[in-house]
């Protein structure tokens, strides 16, 4: 099941994201390279294959790839929380 992606989650994905778009992309690029280098070939032959901007395929897949992480992180360290 995924995980629940807060409104306050997005707008800090959004506020990071769209600060600096093209840089955040490349870094998510190396990012994925390192942590899961098969999503991030799905992403780049699924962003080749369309008749779309490659480029923008690949920003929505790394955004909800990021917005995916940041939320299971959270419920993540919700789970886990001790008093």
């Amino acid at each position: 099941m995924l995980p629940i992606i807060s409104e306050e989650i997005a707008t800090q994905a959004f506020n990071e994201i769209f600060k600096d778009m093209p840089a955040w992309r490349k870094q998510m690029i190396h990012y994925l390279k390192e942590e899961n280098p098969e999503v991030n070939t799905a992403i780049i032959e699924a962003a080749n294959k369309t008749d779309l901007d490659p480029k923008a395929v690949a920003l929505g897949a790394y955004m909800t790839y990021h917005l995916i992480e940041m939320a299971a992180k959270e419920n993540d360290a919700l789970m886990n929380f001790v008093e």
